[in-house]
């Protein structure tokens, strides 16, 4: 396992499906691991700081706060996924003005925490970012895995994830010469209780011939976080069980 002994760590979108196992695996390595969500409360002696990623104050908020609690800032993980009540319409449907919200909350919203927290990064010299981009945001989707079900991948994640894996590079060149790592992550699709119909041919489309889980994910990240990563930045981890081959 990745040390990350004595380090402390923001994951935004903490008390998702992925963000809870990314902070249980960021306490196990050793990290004093901080839930930053708009769904819970602030409350450091728990772990929490409720944050709103769209919200350049919140972030300043919360960075302010950790930092006073804690006297340090090592890693931050850009996880949380907002999304507007209509997500998830065929291309054909989407109203602009959905596309342009989900793009402004979802990338623009790790584009604020990008800002705030990799100048924090540059002050003290050092630091690790991670991104959670996605395999839809370097590979087409096979749209076959959706028929039968009222899913599909919308138009906007794909753009969105593509956004944040290029800014990622962009960021790495940008804040590699103070110290400050920044890297992403893509993940395959984790299984979340899809219908059946998806999950089997998902797994047919996979060389290791399952979704993926929660922990599945996780390593990548404190892997990442680690020194046995310090000279690792701009890079996409790809942890997909081999679906994009």
């Amino acid at each position: 396992m990745s040390n990350l002994k004595d380090r402390i760590i923001v994951v935004t979108g903490g008390e998702g499906l992925l963000g809870k196992e990314l902070i249980a695996r960021c306490r196990e390595a050793g990290a004093t691991a901080i839930s930053a969500d708009i769904h819970c409360e602030t409350d450091l002696a728990k772990g929490t700081v409720r944050m709103d990623i769209t919200d350049t104050d919140s972030i300043r908020s919360c960075v302010a706060e950790v930092q006073k609690k804690f006297g340090a800032l090592h890693g931050w993980i850009n996880n949380a996924y907002p999304r507007t009540a209509d997500w998830g319409l065929p291309f054909e449907k989407i109203p602009p003005a959905s596309w342009d919200q989900n793009v402004a909350m979802h990338l623009g919203g790790y584009f604020r925490c990008c800002q705030v927290v990799l100048e924090h990064m540059k002050q003290a010299k050092g630091g690790s970012l991670i991104n959670i981009g996605s395999i839809y945001g370097f590979h087409a989707p096979d749209f076959s895995v959706y028929e039968g079900t009222s899913m599909t991948m919308p138009a906007a994640y794909s753009a969105i994830k593509g956004g944040v894996i290029n800014l990622t590079r962009y960021l790495a060149a940008y804040y590699g010469p103070h110290g400050v790592r920044v890297n992403a992550i893509s993940p395959g699709g984790i299984f979340d209780q899809q219908p059946e119909s998806f999950v089997k041919r998902y797994e047919a489309h996979t060389p290791l011939g399952r979704m993926a889980t929660p922990k599945d994910i996780a390593p990548a990240a404190t892997f990442l976080l680690s020194d046995s990563a310090r000279y690792i930045t701009g890079h996409n981890l790809v942890v997909d069980g081999g679906w994009s081959l």
